[in-house]
């Protein structure tokens, strides 16, 4: 389900202008399609999802894992919503620069047109939404990264999901963790959870 990066580049998402000092991680075509209109309900399914229960078990040992190094390290914890332990967006400086957070970098029509997403208990802090994109961000010790939901015209009133990754490491050391995690991002966490999101979303077009 992965894409290449090209084709996320190729398209006119705003995000591109926001983030260019960013690099982008990866980019995944979502098992969702529909209409125009059925974008917001991609962002609520998409910010709804529990990586920590997921239905594989390797996925939720190592999501779960991952937490309570993040607490115990101090690195950040990635099942608990922002703030709740001092870290997230706005906590800690976006390497290289003296911003907290990307919401400075919003132009005025995209400020405030997100509030009511709420990711419960993951700790992304909702950015912006339009009728065809949204970002969420998410800071910790490691890296600063933001989630980048699209909604792709395919003609024929048809569009599909895609969702992108951003990524800013923290140094060396963010470097070298992104790096380490990487294959578990690409062949343990993700897949099932595109699989879960795929059987959500046929349940809703069944209903």
């Amino acid at each position: 389900m992965r894409i290449p990066n090209s084709e996320h580049e190729a398209r006119g998402w705003r995000i591109r202008a926001i983030v260019p000092d960013f690099t982008l991680e990866d980019v995944w075509a979502l098992p969702a399609h529909g209409r125009a209109e059925d974008f917001g309900e991609l962002v609520s399914m998409a910010s709804s999802l529990d990586p920590a229960n997921s239905d594989s078990d390797a996925a939720r040992a190592l999501w779960r894992l991952r937490d309570q190094l993040g607490r115990r390290l101090d690195l950040g914890r990635i099942a608990a919503p922002a703030g709740s332990d001092g870290g997230g967006a706005g906590a800690l400086p976006i390497p290289g620069t003296d911003e907290s957070s990307l919401r400075g970098r919003l132009p005025a029509d995209l400020r405030d047109t997100a509030a009511d997403v709420d990711f419960g208990s993951l700790p992304f802090v909702p950015l912006y939404r339009t009728e065809d994109e949204f970002a969420a961000e998410v800071s910790n010790r490691t890296v600063h990264a933001l989630m980048h939901l699209g909604w792709v015209d395919e003609g024929n009133g048809s569009f599909r999901g895609e969702m992108a990754v951003y990524v800013k490491p923290r140094g060396v050391f963010g470097k070298a963790y992104m790096a380490a995690i990487r294959p578990f991002r690409l062949w343990i966490v993700y897949p099932p959870l595109m699989r879960e999101f795929e059987r959500a979303w046929k349940a809703r077009v069944r209903e």
